[in-house]
This record gives C-alpha cells, sequence and structure tokens, in this order.
C-alpha cells in the first residue's frame, strides 16, 4: 500500500506540474477554443483522456495538461470498483497499464484479464499506473512509441469524484468553464455483474451540480439500450435532465451486448449508423458519436466527407466524432490540419475527439481568425 508520504510526494509532483504548464501558458494567457462555423454552430475540442497525446491517459497531469491548452471539455471513462467507486480509466481491465500482473497474479479472470472490477479503490491506487502499452515477446512496448515512456515517473487511479472537484477547483480559480464528458463503460458488463454504473454515474454528476441540459455536461455511452433507461426512467427518477450522447461502433468490435430473449447478443450498430434514424435517435439523445471514418470515403485517392454530421446536425444532434491523434492519422489524411479541415468543416461535425487538444484548439481559432 502507498505510504502517507508517498502520497504527499505524488499531491506536490501535480502540483508542480500545475504550476509549470501555467508558467509555460504564458501566465494563464489561454486559447480560445471555440469558433464559429457558418450556420453559427460553436466548434467544440474535447480532450480524449485529457491530453492523453503527451502525459499519460487519464490522470490528473493529463487533465491539467488539456485544460492549460484550452479544451473545451475533459473526458472521463468511468467503471465500477469492487466497492462501488467510480474509476476513471479507459478499459473494464487495467493490465495494459499497470503493473497489476506483478503485484496480484492471482487475481486475473479465466479470460486473462485484471478487470476493475475485481479491486477495490485503495488495491488500485496501491498500482503503478503507465502509458499504454502490450506486451511482445515478452516485453512492455509502448502501443504509442513516440509518447511518455512506460512506467516512467509516478501516476495513479483517482475517481470521478476527485476529477470533477479537481476541475470545479480549476474552473473556480481561473475563472473558466470547462466542462466533462462522462462515458459509462459497459453497463451491460456491469449489470451482468450486479451493478448499476449507469445510476451510480448520475447519481455523482447530480452530488456536483451537473443535473441539467444547461449543465457543463455531456453524459455518453455505447450501450444504447442502456441510454434509451438512462433517459426513460433513471433521469426521471433522479429529477435530472441531461444532455445524452450516443457512441457508434462497428458490429465487429462487440462493444455492447444487450439482453434479448434471455440471452445476452451483440448489439447491432446499424441503427446507430443510419442518418435516417436521426428524428427518432433524437428523442432519446442530444449527440452522436461516430468514428471519424463514419464521416467520410476515399474517392480516388482523395477523402470525400458525407453528410452524416450535416444530417444530425439538422434533426438536432451534436455531432462529436473520435479520435483525432497526430501519431496514428486516420486514413486518407496528411496531416492534422487536414484531418480537421474535413472533419469539423467539410463533414461538418461541431466538435472532435483528440488526444491532441492543443493542435484542434490552434486550428479552429486560426479559422475563427479568418
Amino acid at each position: 500500500m502507498r505510504s502517507k508520504r508517498d502520497s504527499i510526494s505524488i499531491a506536490i509532483q501535480v502540483a508542480a506540474f500545475f504550476i509549470l504548464v501555467l508558467y509555460l501558458s504564458g501566465h494563464l494567457s489561454f486559447l480560445k477554443a471555440a469558433a464559429l462555423d457558418s450556420n453559427g454552430k460553436n466548434k467544440v475540442t474535447i480532450a480524449h483522456r485529457g491530453a492523453s497525446g503527451y502525459v499519460p491517459e487519464h490522470t490528473l497531469e493529463s487533465k491539467v495538461l488539456a485544460y492549460q491548452m484550452g479544451a473545451d471539455f475533459l473526458e472521463q471513462d468511468v467503471a465500477l470498483s469492487k466497492d462501488n467507486r467510480l474509476i476513471v480509466v479507459h478499459d473494464l481491465y487495467i493490465e495494459n497499464l499497470t503493473n497489476v500482473a506483478d503485484i496480484f497474479p492471482n487475481r486475473k479472470r479465466q479470460d486473462g484479464h485484471y478487470y476493475v472490477i475485481d479491486f477495490t479503490l485503495d488495491e488500485l491506487k496501491s498500482l503503478k499506473f503507465s502509458e499504454p502499452f502490450e506486451i511482445k515477446n515478452g516485453r512492455k512496448v509502448p502501443i504509442y512509441p513516440q509518447r511518455f515512456p512506460i512506467f516512467t515517473s509516478t501516476f495513479s487511479f483517482h475517481t470521478l469524484e476527485e476529477e470533477i472537484e479537481f476541475i470545479q477547483g480549476l474552473n473556480k480559480t481561473l475563472g473558466r468553464n470547462v466542462g466533462i464528458y462522462v462515458e459509462t463503460k459497459a453497463p451491460w458488463f456491469h449489470k451482468q455483474n450486479g451493478k448499476d454504473i449507469s445510476l451510480e454515474t448520475l447519481k455523482v454528476l447530480k452530488k456536483y451540480g451537473y443535473d441539467s441540459k444547461n449543465s457543463n455536461v455531456y453524459f455518453q455511452s455505447f450501450d444504447y439500450p442502456d441510454l434509451v433507461r438512462v433517459r426513460t426512467e433513471l433521469l426521471p427518477k433522479l429529477k435530472m435532465d441531461l444532455k445524452l450522447v450516443a457512441l457508434v461502433g462497428y458490429n465487429d468490435w462487440l462493444e455492447t451486448y444487450e439482453f434479448k430473449g434471455g440471452k445476452w447478443l451483440p448489439y447491432d450498430f446499424s441503427y446507430l449508423q443510419d442518418s435516417k434514424n436521426f428524428a427518432e435517435i433524437a428523442k432519446v439523445a442530444q449527440g452522436v458519436g461516430p468514428t471519424l471514418d463514419m464521416l467520410y470515403s476515399i474517392q480516388n485517392g482523395r477523402a470525400v466527407a458525407n453528410d452524416y454530421c450535416k444530417s444530425a446536425l439538422k434533426n438536432g444532434l451534436n455531432c462529436h466524432p473520435y479520435t483525432l491523434r497526430a501519431d496514428a492519422l486516420p486514413k486518407g489524411v496528411k496531416s492534422v490540419d487536414e484531418a480537421l479541415e474535413l472533419i469539423l468543416y467539410k463533414a461538418g461535425a461541431d466538435g472532435i475527439f483528440s488526444d491532441f487538444p492543443d493542435l484542434a484548439v490552434k486550428f479552429i481559432e486560426s479559422k475563427r481568425k479568418k
């Protein structure tokens, strides 16, 4: 377990890091991330897992850097721990970004994964947290070689409550209003394990004042059947009314399962992929979150935008695609700026998720000035 001295040391490191980025930013001269397109819609930058292209994902250090870079929203993926705490983490399992296999070698499930849901908050906080990696030939190899070196410096897990308090604290002291963008990870999986992650997440959001569509928060999920439940059952029950976003995946990802005919079956994303259904989807959600490559096709070697996002906006839906990475550009484009032009201004998305929020902020700001 981590000692009190270690905890104090980590807190000091976070504070020092924050002071450093504020200094480098020119004494709080933040960039404005929102710009207007021809339809008067704001283009927003959503920091994907924070500034995860520069600092390990979903660490407070990653979030403060994204905050400094001018992101409009900071994303929080959440999964429940064994003791029912909402952990900010991208995956349901953690062997690809911690030393859990060394510390708790006998705690993996039959499928070989070490799941967040099988560990208490204290156990999770005792682990070393790293830039994501994969195992190749018995060695840990970073997924993105040019990013933060794996297992260097000191990073740790934290809860959704801790991150919200951190962001709200920054908003107070710096006079900004950066929003949060929360994703419940696999509600269907949590149901299979006797937990209701959507209910627990909504309770926390309400606790911290995020309870209406005017609140600076989006609630997103790949689990559309559960999102329907959130809209029709949970929000009325809690006297809340949040902006919901339906994340759109591909069927071969097996991202979501739904309980039908007494069985858990893979969810068919074709409903969310078809813009003809936007009028119906708008009765449940206020936005859709497609992949970047759902918004264009390659024709004669060129990326040509389609009308998916434009159709979404016409039906009153935000369109916030994911994920722009400078070190893993989408097919058919040769630069970050070309990708941003394609997605935000040709395809018509009104926001974008990026591991490199500074690049999106800079590009959008340059377009606003023209």
